[in-house]
């Protein structure tokens, strides 16, 4: 056809690329209260790529160029490969985009994260809503059955608040700091929190 081709974009799309593929993983422990002992380890997504110095930034990148599924994937795989140095009891929590329920490698049982499904526990942030997310109960009745848990991160910070946990309906609930701050003089907090 003869017409020259477009140069290629360094934009936001190239250094999500390069972000992604140098994406890594930090575990940050989760102690039990009652124990002292670890309970769990959050997977924390990190990049050295300029522009991408907080979590935020990659995710609106990823949210705005369409690789929200491609970024959720990512992670999900490189949280998987520290799971075996922890105790084998130790639960793995991964956040979730509320718009990863979406992704249908998510629900499929042939993959390696579903594999230990019985140790992970998906953590949909609350601080994106779940309005788009089409067949919410029967997505999350998948996931359940192939043995993940559900938690809701940041209850208390985003954008529904108690709808969130309605229609979750999480095993586990991790609630925002600004629900506990201070709560030993808030008779508020301490109804809601109880």
């Amino acid at each position: 056809n003869g017409a020259p081709s477009a140069p290629r974009s360094n934009g936001p799309d190239a250094s999500l690329m390069k972000a992604l593929d140098t994406l890594s993983v930090v575990y940050q422990p989760i102690v039990s209260h009652t124990t002292g002992g670890v309970y769990g380890y959050e997977a924390l997504m990190r990049s050295a790529e300029p522009g991408f110095s907080s979590p935020a930034s990659l995710l609106a990148t990823a949210e705005r160029s369409g690789a929200l599924h491609q970024l959720g994937q990512t992670v999900r795989a490189r949280a998987l490969g520290g799971l075996r140095y922890t105790p084998a009891d130790a639960l793995l929590f991964i956040n979730l985009h509320p718009q990863d329920l979406l992704d249908p490698e998510l629900r499929r049982a042939d993959t390696p994260l579903a594999a230990q499904a019985g140790r992970i526990v998906l953590e949909v942030t609350e601080r994106a809503s779940l309005e788009g997310v089409t067949q919410l109960k029967p997505t999350l009745a998948a996931l359940r059955e192939l043995g993940f848990r559900i938690a809701v991160d940041d209850l208390g910070a985003g954008y529904a608040g108690l709808s969130s946990f309605a229609l979750l309906e999480p095993e586990i609930v991790k609630l925002d700091m600004t629900l506990t701050r201070h709560i030993e003089s808030s008779s508020v907090k301490q109804k809601l929190v109880g």
